[in-house]
């Protein structure tokens, strides 16, 4: 019996696994990058029509940004929004700013939890009173943009069948929010599977989180976070409900801004290339033991996952045979990963990279000029994929 038939009972034996990678080859990224999707030109919001939208903010020690951060979502133009601030039992003066803004804004409301609980059950304790049509999880340190939630609302409304809708998260980390951009371009709108199953293929989160509203009916269907995740249970959430509709993005506005500082978890307990991997392939595998097995290709889009988790951990021995640092990094547990992940993993491209650099050696403290060229251009192709996904949210 294959590792693959242990570990999700898919397969049950070798020769299905390998027709299953031969499907997967058939996904090329060509194939994938062309994603069934219709562009057009936005409306403008129907007249009278005033969407409500559910804003949840978990907050555990954010006493010094939430003032902003729940200012951003009561300020929302052309949507009536209700503000429901989580109190996570902190020790600063959260709880204490969050009642007096409760006092300031009708709107705003306060749940508090007795005792600390962590940010995913912390938001799902919100969702459980939240009323509106839409949602929003917004973090205490995060700040919607002007008008964001009407531009994400009036897509809803012109596309019944779209459950997810985002658009561009403008970061930043100097002590004022930026000026974000608010000139729409464009909507996007893909079916759920075909965004899903791009996912698949790159095996990363492209939704920073912020940027997201939801269906609230979708959300019904689907459910909350996931408690067994403890960093990426949004990106699960967001291919949850990809299962069951489809997925909007407004392009060209910044819907979101995303606030990079220290104390912030995508720089401690979530930051980190072992964590950050192993939380990612923990994703696809739920979302494949539940809502996603529904798709009738999702064995194969599973291994494509399984094949990207893969070749990713694979990159990175490459990446530290070209910085001279193989005596630093975890280069056997990244093959060892990639071994568990994805069973035919010398079968990959990256695999052949690597055999090459560990041929090669290493002259001094880096590789030789070839694969310094080699590093040079894979970086080029990411700063690519990068502008892309600014454009176009995949």
């Amino acid at each position: 019996m294959s590792w693959a038939s242990r570990d999700t009972g898919v397969f049950r034996d070798d020769s299905m696994l390998a027709a299953a990678i031969e499907r997967a080859e058939r996904l090329r990224p060509g194939a994938l990058r062309a994603l069934s999707h219709s562009r057009e030109v936005p409306v403008r919001p129907r007249v009278g029509r005033v969407p409500t939208v559910s804003v949840v903010i978990p907050c555990f020690n954010y006493g010094r940004f939430l003032a902003e951060s729940v200012g951003s979502a009561v300020a929302q133009e052309g949507v009536e929004v209700e503000v429901i601030v989580v109190d996570d039992a902190s020790t600063d003066d959260s709880a204490t700013i969050a009642a007096r803004l409760a006092g300031e804004h009708p709107s705003v409301r306060l749940v508090r939890n007795e005792t600390n609980q962590g940010h995913v059950v912390t938001f799902n304790n919100g969702l459980a009173v939240a009323s509106g049509e839409f949602l929003v999880r917004l973090d205490a340190d995060d700040l919607l943009t002007p008008g964001s939630l009407a531009r994400a609302t009036a897509l809803f409304d012109a596309h019944p069948n779209v459950g997810l809708v985002y658009g561009h998260p403008k970061h930043f980390a100097t002590p004022q929010p930026p000026t974000p951009n608010t000139d729409v371009r464009g909507w996007t709108v893909w079916s759920g599977h075909d965004w899903f199953a791009h996912a698949c293929r790159r095996g990363v989160n492209v939704i920073t989180t912020p940027e997201a509203v939801l269906r609230m009916s979708v959300v019904a269907e689907v459910g909350g976070l996931d408690t067994r995740l403890k960093y990426a249970q949004d990106m699960e959430m967001w291919l949850r409900a990809a299962t069951v509709a489809d997925v909007g993005h407004v392009n060209g506005a910044d819907q979101a801004l995303h606030r990079e500082h220290p104390n912030s978890m995508s720089e401690t307990d979530g930051s980190g290339f072992e964590a950050d991997i192993v939380e990612r392939r923990a994703v696809f595998d739920y979302l494949f033991e539940n809502a996603a097995k529904t798709f009738v290709d999702a064995d194969d889009l599973h291994l494509l996952a399984r094949k990207a988790l893969a070749g990713q951990a694979l990159r990175q021995i490459c990446r530290a045979y070209e910085r001279g640092r193989t005596a630093r990094e975890p280069v056997e547990w990244y093959e060892t990963f990639a071994a568990e992940v994805y069973p035919d993993y010398q079968d990959l491209s990256q695999w052949r990279a690597l055999r090459r650099r560990r041929r090669a050696g290493t002259t001094g403290a880096r590789l030789w000029l070839p694969f310094q060229v080699t590093a040079a251009l894979r970086r080029l192709r990411g700063d690519l994929e990068y502008t892309r996904w600014a454009r176009t949210g995949v």
